[in-house]
């Protein structure tokens, strides 16, 4: 497997769970084993649907000054919520306000997160 995918499915995990703790309407019962198979959903979520959906809307995301971008990154909480109810895994999302404040803390904490598991980089000088 790929390790810069399992950091980033940790990453994922770890934004989703404060969220859980940070956000009334947000909930999650389960073990770790389960809550990174939410992560996983999460994951495949933003990647397609997400992905497909910030291209159709360009238009709104320009008007908005990318604020429309908070919204569709609320629904799409919304719906890793639904996936993971239907698959049993525990996570709920009870509405659409619980789902925008919760992306809102998953993508603070998840840029945060990102920032800290990246590799050092690593500058070559050459001299004459």
């Amino acid at each position: 497997m790929n390790p810069t995918f399992i950091v980033r499915l940790l990453v994922n995990a770890a934004a989703l769970w404060v969220a859980t703790r940070l956000v009334p309407g947000i909930s999650y019962e389960g073990g770790w084993v389960a809550f990174l198979g939410v992560a996983l959903i999460f994951g495949g979520v933003n990647t397609f649907i997400g992905f497909a959906t910030k291209i159709l809307t360009i238009p709104l995301i320009v008007v908005t000054l990318g604020l429309f971008i908070l919204i569709i990154n609320g629904c799409l909480l919304w719906l890793t919520g639904a996936l993971s109810t239907l698959l049993g895994l525990g996570f709920h999302v009870e509405g659409f306000w619980p789902a925008f404040w919760g992306a809102l803390v998953v993508t603070v904490v998840s840029a945060l997160l990102g920032i800290m598991a990246r590799p050092p980089r690593v500058e070559v000088h050459y001299s004459r």
